[in-house]
């Protein structure tokens, strides 16, 4: 892909950024590109916080730059579009999820597979083509390729829809490449949270028997009640783990903490499959035996293509699939990083961007 034009008077825009890893963020005045001919320029409504920010924001990875304006959740209004742009047009919704760039030439990027380019541009902490850093939705505009733009379809709420735009297909698209989204299968999910809680819901959604797995028995009506799954496992039980030995087609495995792999691959059937799409930051045990001896498989996934991702959005509104949210201003955005690093959300915390952050101004 080319690299974006020379620009000389860049968009004036406000964020709040983290700007060492005190974690702290506070506003930010930054520019954004003047909107190029294949771009798409939209006023931020939403931004939802995903762990990954805390992550970023705090260094944990050693890939941080600073300073950084984390988000890649994030959901608005088109307010201008570049001349050849063909897909939106001002006034839609549209989002922006953890991608604002690929090569779009490889073997990933010709299969849809932009996520996996290894020129993949992250929505933030990262190099564009033109050299400067991404900077993500905690912000009041944002601008991108309309490539890596998703339509939002209208009855899709913007506030609830954003989580969907990296939990959202992070859970939708291993269920369908793994084949665990045939109705009448058995899945579980380990790990209810912002992850675990809408794949319960995108399971349901496609048929199929959704077992909730999760180390907190206080979950089990929440699990089951509201969010309509099937069972519920303790999976410190080991007599409740015992009994579901062999029951499952597929698991797909949220969970971000150490955590012992052998009790989930023993519920899987012959030929299951256990996908992991949390990311703990130590290396997990991986016991091998029983893999071997029932031809199991131990898989992962990250986000999706963007034709995947619109395909997500496209299915939640068909199916009224939404995240649980708590909303927020963009001032509590420093509260609520704390309280995601003790789990104390339910289950996503959404930024009300464009009526909290103009009074920062």
């Amino acid at each position: 892909m080319a690299k974006s034009p020379e620009v000389e008077h860049p968009d004036k825009a406000l964020g709040w950024a983290a700007r060492d890893t005190s974690g702290v963020l506070s506003p930010f005045n930054f520019s954004r590109r003047v909107t190029g001919e294949k771009d798409v320029k939209f006023k931020v409504l939403y931004c939802g916080i995903c762990h990954s920010d805390l992550h970023m924001i705090l260094n944990e990875w050693g890939t941080t730059t600073y300073p950084l304006i984390p988000g890649h959740e994030i959901v608005g209004v088109v307010t201008e579009v570049g001349s050849k742009v063909q897909k939106f047009k001002v006034g839609d919704k549209v989002g922006v999820g953890c991608m604002v760039g690929a090569c779009l030439s490889c073997d990933s990027c010709t299969n849809h597979l932009e996520n996996y380019c290894p020129k993949a541009i992250l929505t933030y902490g990262a190099k564009y083509y033109d050299g400067t850093t991404t900077y993500g939705g905690y912000s009041d505009t944002m601008v991108s390729d309309e490539h890596f733009v998703v339509r939002i379809p209208e009855n899709l709420p913007l506030d609830s829809s954003a989580p969907l735009l990296c939990a959202g297909i992070t859970v939708y698209s291993p269920l369908r490449f793994y084949g665990l989204d045939k109705p009448g299968m058995h899945v579980g999910v380990v790990g209810l949270g912002g992850l675990g809680h809408v794949a319960v819901k995108f399971a349901k959604a496609m048929g199929v028997k959704v077992t909730v797995i999760s180390t907190s028995p206080g979950k089990k009506k929440e699990a089951m009640e509201h969010l309509g799954a099937d069972s519920f496992l303790v999976s410190k039980e080991q007599d409740q783990m015992q009994a579901a030995q062999g029951t499952m087609d597929g698991i797909i495995d949220t969970v971000s903490a150490q955590h012992p792999l052998l009790p989930l691959i023993g519920l899987l059937k012959t030929q299951g499959k256990l996908v992991m799409v949390g990311a703990p930051e130590k290396p997990l045990e991986l016991p091998v035996f029983p893999l071997i001896m029932a031809r199991k498989l131990l898989g992962g996934s990250c986000i999706g293509g963007m034709k995947e991702t619109q395909e997500m959005i496209d299915f939640a509104a068909k199916h009224n699939i939404k995240a649980d949210i708590e909303v927020i201003p963009i001032d509590y955005v420093n509260t609520a990083m704390e309280r995601l690093q003790k789990a104390d959300v339910r289950y996503r915390f959404v930024i009300d961007i464009a009526n909290t952050l103009k009074s920062n101004a």
